[in-house]
């Protein structure tokens, strides 16, 4: 992306944080629990560039509900982290027509979030959503790693048209330069990202769903130690046999299990300062899809503070 592009897209302004209750917001605690936030959950389900199925302006509501079942103590940690962190959930945003300017808003949600110091967790959405939420970061810190789970590389220039376009979440990412890219479980890719990830392998490290019974950890281990790092969860990553809910799914993707261990390193090893989950469609009466995201949800933050 050219500077002027840039300047031309993000435009500063103030964001002012509105919260819903406790009840209300993510995990649905009891109102009368008080905590200092640490972090906070931003619901902006964006869809403008669906190219499949839809449906992923539902997402954050439906995250929300779900996450009111989800149990708060965790048997890995052994304790109820939301004590330790700290979770406030944003009302929900007004969300823009306009693609260009509904990016500068989340952008300016982050902007505002991170001048807190505080740790935002952005809901989709679709995965166009992830550039606008980037953007602060690029600001603020030297060098960002971006961790992205995904079927798709979405390294494309431009998809039907349009260069913000779900399919050119990642690409438009890297137009930062101190943006590098570690990512897990792609298995569909165009012969043109192949030709970019050729000119860009030294800034690019892909773990094929291929190679998956291959994958070296301790590589990975490697390559994120000490790092500061945006996490990305696009939820097609995972297979479609455990997460059909979503607007392009794969076979041959990523299991529950594996994924935590993947966030787990990257927990343990690297400084994660934000993070966004998108691509949810939920499905009518399936209400397991929701319940999975809204779990994966709390285990990225609960890693995040607790490791």
């Amino acid at each position: 992306m050219e500077k002027k592009n840039k300047k031309k897209l993000y435009k500063n302004f103030r964001i002012k944080l509105k919260y819903l209750s406790n009840k209300n917001g993510f995990l649905g605690i009891d109102n009368k629990f008080n905590f200092k936030e640490k972090a906070i959950i931003v619901p902006f389900g964006l869809e403008k560039t669906v190219s499949y199925g839809g449906g992923t302006r539902n997402g954050p509501k439906e995250i929300i509900k779900a996450s009111h079942q989800v149990e708060l103590y965790d048997e890995e940690l052994s304790c109820e982290p939301y004590k330790k962190i700290g979770i406030k959930t944003l009302k929900p945003f007004k969300i823009d027509k306009n693609i260009k300017k509904a990016l500068n808003k989340i952008s300016n949600i982050n902007k505002e979030i991170l001048d807190k110091k505080l740790f935002p967790m952005t809901l989709g959405g679709e995965h166009s959503i992830t550039p606008g939420c980037i953007f602060p970061f690029t600001k603020k810190y030297k060098n960002i790693c971006l961790l992205h789970f995904d079927a798709h590389a979405d390294l494309r220039q431009s998809y039907n048209g349009e260069k913000f376009s779900h399919a050119s979440a990642i690409r438009r990412c890297l137009d930062y330069k101190n943006v590098s890219l570690i990512s897990f479980g792609i298995r569909n890719i165009s012969e043109s990202e192949i030709l970019f990830l050729k000119k860009n392998s030294s800034r690019i490290n892909i773990f094929w769903a291929k190679d998956k019974k291959k994958w070296n950890l301790s590589k990975f281990k490697k390559l994120i130690k000490n790092k500061t790092v945006y996490l990305t969860f696009d939820v097609d990553g995972l297979d479609s046999s455990i997460m059909p809910a979503t607007g392009t799914p794969e076979p041959g993707g990523l299991l529950w299990d594996e994924t935590l261990d993947i966030i787990r390193i990257a927990a343990k090893n690297s400084k994660i300062v934000g993070a966004d989950i998108n691509e949810l469609s939920p499905i009518k009466g399936f209400n397991s899809y929701n319940f999975l995201v809204a779990k994966l949800a709390y285990k990225i933050l609960s890693y995040k503070f607790l490791y």
